[in-house]
């Protein structure tokens, strides 16, 4: 009782200002690493739906795949690495906050952002150049839903990376509590992965139609 008495408020200024505490607990892994693999399962199915119906419908139609001709490789290719190299500056974050390298996790996570951006730009450009809509034909119906669904994941994606860029930059993270990173890590590398899948559908097998036919 005596030592509650006797406490002086001075001494907790002198001791300096209080630091924030990092996010997450130290050596566990949250709920949200469950959370996160519930989403992209869930995802994943959708996807795997969108892209079923493609390949089903492409292989029914009498009419040319796509209609304009064969998709130009070149900007999607382009758009492809962009986005993979995007994936691995976020990995690269938390490699670096797990070495307290704090300054290069925050150039990473950066960079990575940057990427994420130019991506959507050039999806942007592509589909302005495009001469078909949503509701022009069937093809133009499922390739401004696959990539229009693709794009909706890419945006909510920069804006988690975002978020761990200001809490890192902060200094909320160390090598013992970064499962925010490794789950908003987990779900950017789930977001490229499933564009390899899209790329490869929407870009290459009407390559491999045109040859069957």
């Amino acid at each position: 009782m005596s030592d509650a008495l006797d406490f002086d408020p001075s001494s907790r200024e002198s001791a300096g200002p209080a630091r924030a505490l990092p996010v997450g607990s130290a050596g566990e892994r949250s709920s949200g690493w469950w959370g996160c693999f519930t989403l992209i399962a869930t995802e994943g199915a959708l996807f795997g739906y969108l892209i079923f119906s493609y390949l089903y419908l492409a292989s029914q139609s009498q009419q040319h795949w796509p209609p304009e001709g064969l998709p130009k490789l070149g900007l999607g290719a382009a758009n492809t690495l962009i986005l993979l190299s995007s994936s691995g500056f976020v990995w690269l974050c938390e490699r670096c906050v797990r070495r307290r390298r704090l300054c290069w996790g925050v150039a990473s996570m950066a960079a990575g952002i940057v990427l994420g951006c130019i991506f959507m730009g050039i999806q942007l450009r592509e589909w302005h150049n495009h001469p078909y809509g949503l509701t022009s034909h069937l093809y133009g119906s499922l390739y401004c839903t696959i990539t229009g669904f693709h794009m909706a994941h890419v945006a909510v994606g920069i804006v988690v990376l975002a978020l761990l860029l200001l809490w890192t930059a902060l200094g909320y993270f160390d090598e013992k509590r970064c499962a925010a990173l490794s789950i908003g890590g987990l779900y950017w590398h789930f977001v490229d992965v499933v564009w390899l899948f899209i790329f490869s559908t929407l870009y290459l097998t009407p390559y491999l139609f045109r040859e069957w036919s």
